[in-house]
């Protein structure tokens, strides 16, 4: 029997092209590409794409990393980035992607091509049940059919996976969840697995297919469903007071801001007169009644323990204390509903999407004793400035001297209280700065001061893995502005390690400027400060914890084409902070344990 003719379409590719066009006319920009064979359709449509202009690809061999560098896109940009992937075991690796992205509210949107039907369960190659893989953690799901040849390529197939799209979305922004997340579509293909594109597609003056359909057919046609969000992913105070429920005067507040709270908990710490308890990585540390050293004064009994009340944005992790104050029975929370699992660690807190400030007189006392116990915790990390008289004077004795405390200060090995500082001052509002979870992270919360800076961390579940994949999604999101900075990645050896598959970059995409500081204990120093520490023997500890590492990070830097400096004294990294070399830069920072 003659196959028939079919002028080189495939179904996949017709299919492909509906579903990717509708996306990015909808203000997807990003497309990242993990390559495969059931996938290849979606491919070679995104590769179109973007030779038309359309779309920006990002071609990644690990999922993985596709995944955390799709993250890093809708954390900077907060519209979904797009992945692709085959079937298998590479779908399974974007679920550490998935989890972080439905825990911190970031869109995103997976695209997994799939066996058909028939090849499911009958042990065809790298097929798995991959759909409802990601089930407990999406706002939006579909199992799509297998798409068929049709006549009209513009007709109601293509109609309907435009409407899937736009339901896809529509709820990875978070519509009618009330969070932004990560959505699945999983794609079904029968061979061929590409063909011809549509002429549709490669017609710059083509109209946008399906505009016409409404995001409900999804539910008819595939029996799509959608998982309810956590809450809005926005903080901000309302400009509709409307909508915000009263914070009575009276009871002794303070302003909680966890990760990802924004600018809306300084603000109401400033208009309603509220201390102001901001974690290094909530992009809310500035203002004038920011708390230094909040961990020591929420164990004071004076301050911690007089709290009544505590309002609360984002997702507070990085510190016991804080967690201890808002678990307390006899503190009232008030916690601003945010993406992921709602707060409510004490069993009574209330949930309210935004809150307002009733007319009235803050209450000045309370204000006046954080601020006053704030500045006895402040720490000035600031290298020390040279005696300028003394290295201007005429006698002799005193110039040495002078030169030579000079001297001694910029030879002055690193720690970690320098490295953090450095980096925190060489970052400004036009740079991105990501933490990643590691005991730098807890040193920076610690000890660094106020200032409005764009800040980044995979805080929805704290893990390591993904660090610098996410920075480079963030890299190139941000390299589209009208004034890109740098963005700078600080973390750890191991978190490092974890993720050097994602220091690939194909040569044809172009080069982000970004700088991962690397600080290099030589193994998990993090551990250090747990009940584990105290109570295991020093060989199994290090063993099973600590896990200590030689690997050589510049061989590692040199091997994926990143330009590589080893710095160990603090002028040497403020040089290289300010004057980066190459558009991809590891800046390795020895620390002792």
């Amino acid at each position: 029997m003659t196959a028939p003719d079919t002028g080189g379409r495939a179904p996949a590719a017709d299919a492909a092209a509906a579903l990717l066009r509708r996306l990015v006319s909808r203000g997807v920009r990003d497309l990242v590409v993990a390559p495969g064979s059931r996938s290849q359709a979606l491919a070679l449509v995104a590769a179109e794409l973007e030779r038309r202009g359309r779309a920006d690809v990002h071609v990644r061999i690990d999922e993985r990393v596709a995944g955390f560098t799709a993250l890093g896109v809708g954390r900077e940009t907060r519209v979904p980035a797009v992945v692709i992937c085959t079937s298998g075991t590479a779908v399974a690796n974007l679920l550490p992607a998935v989890l972080e992205a439905h825990h911190a509210g970031v869109p995103l949107l997976l695209l997994t091509a799939d066996r058909p039907p028939e090849l499911r369960g009958v042990g065809a190659n790298q097929a798995t049940r991959q759909p409802g893989m990601f089930s407990a953690y999406v706002r939006f799901e579909a199992d799509l059919p297998v798409p068929e040849l049709v006549d009209d390529v513009d007709g109601e197939q293509s109609a309907a996976l435009a409407a899937v799209a736009d339901a896809a979305f529509d709820a990875a922004m978070g519509a009618g969840n009330r969070a932004a997340g990560p959505v699945h579509l999983n794609l079904p293909y029968r061979e061929p697995l590409s063909g011809v594109l549509p002429g549709w597609l490669t017609d710059a003056a083509a109209s946008v297919v399906g505009a016409e359909v409404t995001a409900e057919a999804p539910d008819e046609m595939w029996g799509a469903h959608y998982q309810g969000g956590g809450g809005i992913g926005a903080a901000d105070l309302p400009d509709d007071p409307a909508v915000a429920a009263p914070l009575p005067r009276g009871p002794r507040t303070v302003v909680i801001a966890g990760a990802d709270a924004g600018a809306g908990a300084e603000e109401l710490a400033h208009v309603g007169g509220f201390p102001l308890i901001a974690e290094i990585v909530s992009g809310a540390r500035f203002g004038r009644h920011l708390v230094h050293g909040y961990r020591h004064l929420l164990s004071d009994d004076a301050l911690g323990g007089r709290i009544e009340r505590a309002v609360v944005f984002g997702h507070p992790t990085l510190s016991r204390e804080v967690t201890r104050l808002l678990s307390r029975s006899d503190v009232e929370v008030w916690a601003i509903r945010g993406p992921g699992e709602p707060l409510n660690l004490n069993g009574s807190t209330t949930a309210v999407d935004a809150v307002s400030v009733p007319a009235g007189d803050a209450d000045r006392e309370w204000l006046g004793a954080w601020m006053r116990a704030s500045r006895e915790h402040a720490v000035d990390l600031s290298p020390a400035a040279p005696d300028a008289d003394a290295l201007a004077s005429t006698v002799p004795a005193e110039r040495m001297s002078a030169l030579s405390a000079e001297l001694g200060a910029i030879r002055t090995p690193l720690d970690r209280a320098g490295l953090v500082d450095a980096v925190w001052r060489a970052s400004w509002p036009h740079d991105r700065l990501l933490f990643g979870s590691s005991r730098l992270v807890r040193v920076a919360d610690q000890l660094l001061g106020g200032k409005k800076v764009p800040v980044h961390a995979n805080r929805g579940l704290a893990g390591i893995d993904g660090t610098i994949a996410t920075g480079m999604g963030i890299a190139v999101a941000a390299q589209r502005g009208s004034s890109p900075g740098v963005t700078r990645v600080l973390l750890g050896d191991l978190a490092f390690l974890h993720d050097v598959g994602a220091l690939l970059l194909p040569p044809a995409e172009g080069e982000p400027r970004i700088q991962v500081i690397v600080g290099n204990d030589g193994g998990g120093t993090i551990f250090d400060g747990l009940e584990v520490h105290d109570v295991a023997s020093p060989e199994a500890f290090d063993r099973v914890f600590f896990t200590p590492q030689t690997a050589r990070l510049e061989e590692l830097a040199r091997a994926y084409g990143w330009e590589y400096t080893r710095v160990t004294t603090r002028g040497a990294l403020d040089q290289a902070l300010t004057a980066p070399v190459g558009g991809r830069q590891i800046i390795e920072v020895p620390l002792a344990r």
